[in-house]
């Protein structure tokens, strides 16, 4: 039997109109390009809950899916603005649902604020396109989100905020020297969820895509001191790309998939 599965989009409709006018897929477009690359037969839908009317019918038509992948976004949870709470509130329906949720970068954070966690600003600074050596701990080496995964790792990734307080029952899986959350399990009533900071969904040529069309924004944030050191990250991040295979890198996410297609 086919699997259906929902992927939340997180960004805003407006967001997402600005990736497109720039020529970069929005994280849903290379969502579902990287799911594609594994299982092709996948029923998918889409739902944006900053942004969608029909909220209300999305939620009364949960139950239906097999799982759900909740993506990225620019957004900082701690602002509790409307688009955020809409978020939220959204999260909430799709725990007591939904069993089986791959949370991505801010699917995490807002998995783990649902779940009693806690998320801030990130102390000890930014991924700007790549997250640097995640070791995956013990518990994470039996956890099937890192079958056949190097113990330690690099990966795309780009967040600001990071999880500073688990929900209760959690269990870390993995980290870096920026942030201890690089991934998690934990489970509701109903949902079991993994949970990455980063993403191995997305290609280190779309974070490059992402560095360039911020630039302004990240040097006005402080991520960059200038230009120059701008510059210099972008060749780390490209003598990255010669070194990282696809299916070494999407391994989470083919890992979550056949746990999907799991009876």
């Amino acid at each position: 039997m086919v699997k259906r599965i929902l992927i939340v989009e997180g960004n805003t409709r407006k967001e997402n109109s600005e990736f497109t006018n720039a020529g970069i897929n929005t994280h849903t477009e290379s969502l579902i390009e990287s799911i594609n690359f594994y299982n092709k037969e996948l029923n998918i839908d889409i739902a944006n809950p900053s942004s969608d009317i029909n909220l209300k019918e999305s939620i009364d038509n949960l139950e239906k899916y097999d799982g759900l992948i909740w993506g990225g976004s620019s957004l900082n949870i701690y602002d509790n603005t409307e688009e955020i709470i809409r978020q939220i509130e959204f999260m909430k329906e799709c725990q007591k649902k939904i069993k089986k949720i791959l949370a991505i970068c801010w699917g995490l954070q807002v998995a783990v604020t649902v779940a009693g966690g806690e998320v801030k600003k990130s102390i000890k600074g930014a991924h700007r396109g790549i997250a640097h050596e995640i070791n995956i701990n013990e518990k994470g080496l039996n956890h099937p989100i890192y079958l056949n995964k190097q113990k330690k790792f690099n990966s795309p990734a780009f967040n600001f905020d990071e999880v500073v307080k688990i929900p209760k029952g959690a269990v870390l899986l993995s980290s870096n020297n920026l942030n201890n959350v690089m991934a998690l399990n934990f489970k509701t009533t109903v949902s079991d969820i993994w949970g990455i900071q980063y993403h191995p969904e997305i290609t280190y040529e779309k974070m490059l895509s992402l560095i360039h069309f911020r630039k302004e924004r990240l040097l006005n944030k402080g991520a960059f001191k200038n230009e120059d050191e701008i510059n210099s990250h972008v060749k780390m991040i490209e003598r990255e790309i010669k070194y990282t295979e696809k299916s070494s890198r999407m391994k989470e996410l083919e890992n979550w998939i056949n746990y999907l297609n799991e009876n």
